[in-house]
């Protein structure tokens, strides 16, 4: 597509280089921007700006927040014996979004994917134990997507908590093996959550 404004075409590319937007939704952002006042876009960038510079990392949890310890952190309403673990902080947000979860969150920043360089130590699995063992959390509950990295994840979880006192449960399979928690629906993700089950470990030859 030719743009008549070489700053068009450079709004054009900034947004369509965020994920899921084409170049036809990117032009229409652009175009939509135009129509405000100088104020509104102002602000609107600011508040980007303030994204980027101000938002902090959970020293807890890893979500992320306006303070040093997040919201769910901090609320005195949670159930403190019970750490949901989950990939991201998208998998949080849709976990949470859902009402039937009342614990307290780790995010793992990712899975273990030894194809794309990624291992235990990239992660913070080292937090979560270190967090069990402080805290006394009674139960662990691995929601983690169901494909063959979260699965590997999970399995890695598992052993390092083997010796620890604690329940550890995995959601229950509405969600479909490769699917991602993040897109599923929020009826389908509550009463996975709801309806937990036991994780068992597989041994050494595969069996249960």
């Amino acid at each position: 597509m030719k743009y008549s404004s070489q700053l068009i075409e450079k709004a054009v590319e900034s947004f369509s280089s965020l994920p899921g937007i084409g170049k036809k939704t990117a032009l229409r952002l652009a175009l939509h921007l135009l129509n405000k006042d100088a104020q509104w876009v102002q602000g609107f960038s600011d508040s980007f700006v303030k994204l980027k510079n101000e938002l902090k990392e959970c020293e807890s949890c890893h979500n992320l927040g306006d303070e040093l310890i997040c919201s769910i952190c901090a609320d005195g309403r949670r159930n403190t014996d019970v750490l949901c673990v989950v990939e991201s902080i998208r998998d949080l947000m849709a976990i949470d979004e859902t009402g039937h979860f009342h614990g307290l969150f780790h995010v793992l920043g990712g899975l273990i994917s030894p194809i794309d360089g990624i291992g235990p130590d990239q992660l913070n699995i080292e937090d979560l134990i270190a967090r069990v063992e402080k805290h006394n959390i009674k139960e662990i509950v691995l929601a983690i997507s169901p494909n063959i990295e979260g699965e590997t994840t999970m399995f890695y979880i598992s052993k390092k908590l083997k010796n620890l006192q604690v329940k550890i449960s995995t959601i229950s399979r509405g969600i479909s093996f490769g699917g991602e928690l993040e897109y599923a629906d929020e009826v389908t993700l509550g009463r996975s959550i709801i309806s937990r089950v036991p994780y068992y470990q597989y041994d050494e030859v595969g069996a249960r």
